[in-house]
């Protein structure tokens, strides 16, 4: 949630930035709200200093045996009063609370401005794209060739865009999960935590998916409780500091975490349908920062570096994106998107996301500390370190022989009981 009190301050330059961002904010009920807000608080603070005022007198008063009773009536009514004056405002508070919860994060300068994907911006290109002297195969096609991939079994048993892996790709996609574990946390300094994957609906409040994307979740229905399954890792790992005051000697809290995800994607029907592109159920490993202020964007930087290496110790051909503002996620602030090459599509997908959220997650998660004699909102970055279903993809198709097998990453021979093909 944006800082409220930025908005009463400068509401042009927030509105102006909002605009960018292709939301409207509702000025006329921002406004409205808040003056209506402030007449509460200036009605409340006159009867609160009137109250205080006849207090003394009645002290007074009584000290010269005179009759207080009509007086204290007054003391009565400026309470009644004052209740209901309480209660106005809370219910004015909430409703600009409720409205805020639904506005996206403001964009950090270095956004450039944009409506859509093709504003974005290249960073950098990394590696060579492999050259074949054969038709390539896309990962469906090779995953049906090599019966390790079935489509029609996954909707069998559940229903469309879920996937069965068998044999040694399932062994290859085990085996990049605990790959990129190893390297985050004894080559990046991450510490793992394994979390629930579900939640309640104060999680998903506190890390923005709630309640403007409540159609892209799984609801589990249950009689006394709203849960759900998580559509990422950062969810869970991310509220392990939601309503905590963290020491300043515990900073930067550094987590990787693998996890299952599962989105409905309601919005997205249409698109990328075919093979393991887009899935209802992926895995990820997901890397989450908890930060100062002040070091945010330093890690922003660090934290894509790390997601990067897995690309590189791969060797997968791949570019970092910058996303303009109308690409940018609701709770971003800045995203880098990690794009690797698929030599059967000949274009780059996205593979990682890893964004800087600055307080807007901490505001509405209540995670703050003591920084430089002063209680702040903590800042949370987090990442894909990777997605694993499509490094898979990536691998299969990058990796693959004219005769339909799979070379084997060297950095994963050891993850592989030492094989480096899969064979037909």
């Amino acid at each position: 949630m944006i800082d409220l009190n930025e908005i009463r301050n400068n509401p042009n330059l927030i509105f102006k930035k909002l605009k960018k961002r292709n939301f409207d904010f509702d000025e006329k009920f921002f406004i409205s709200s808040e003056n209506e807000r402030k007449k509460i608080q200036v009605l409340t603070e006159d009867l609160q200093n009137r109250r205080n005022k006849i207090s003394k007198e009645i002290g007074a008063r009584k000290k010269e045996g005179e009759d207080v009773s009509v007086i204290m009536e007054e003391v009565s009514k400026i309470n009644d009063n004052l209740k209901k004056l309480t209660l106005d405002l809370e219910q004015i508070q909430t409703k600009l609370r409720n409205y805020l919860l639904n506005v996206p994060n403001l964009c950090h300068e270095s956004v450039p401005e944009g409506i859509d994907e093709n504003y974005n911006e290249v960073i950098r290109t990394v590696g060579e794209k492999p050259n074949f002297d054969f038709s390539v195969l896309d990962h469906s096609d090779l995953g049906k060739k090599n019966e390790m991939i079935d489509f029609d079994l996954g909707s069998k048993i559940t229903g469309s865009r879920f996937t069965v892996l068998s044999g040694n790709f399932a062994k290859l996609h085990r085996a990049l999960k605990n790959f990129m574990i190893d390297v985050h946390t004894k080559e990046h300094g991450y510490e793992e935590v394994n979390v629930p994957y579900i939640v309640n609906s104060e999680s998903l409040h506190g890390t923005g998916q709630l309640p403007k994307f409540e159609m892209d979740l799984f609801k589990i229905e249950s009689k006394d409780n709203d849960f759900y399954l998580i559509p990422t890792a950062e969810v869970p790992v991310t509220n392990i500091v939601r309503n905590r005051i963290v020491n300043f000697s515990d900073l930067p809290i550094k987590y990787v975490c693998h996890s299952p995800c599962f989105r409905s994607e309601a919005g997205s029907y249409g698109k990328d349908t075919k093979g393991m592109i887009r899935q209802h159920q992926f895995e990820k490993v997901e890397l989450v920062q908890i930060i100062s202020p002040s070091d945010s964007y330093e890690a922003l930087e660090q934290l894509t570096s790390n997601a990067e290496s897995i690309l590189k110790k791969l060797k997968l051909h791949y570019r970092v994106s910058l996303l303009c503002t109308g690409d940018t996620s609701f709770s971003s602030s800045k995203t880098y998107d990690l794009e690797v090459w698929l030599p059967s599509q000949n274009t780059y997908r996205e593979i990682s996301s890893c964004s800087n959220f600055e307080g807007f997650q901490s505001r509405r998660m209540l995670a703050r500390s003591k920084i430089d004699g002063k209680m702040q909102f903590l800042h949370t970055i987090n990442g894909s370190g990777l997605a694993i279903g499509r490094t898979l993809v990536a691998i299969i198709e990058n990796y693959q022989q004219k005769d339909g097998s799979i070379q084997i990453p060297d950095v994963l021979t050891s993850y592989m009981d030492g094989q480096k093909v899969i064979n037909l």
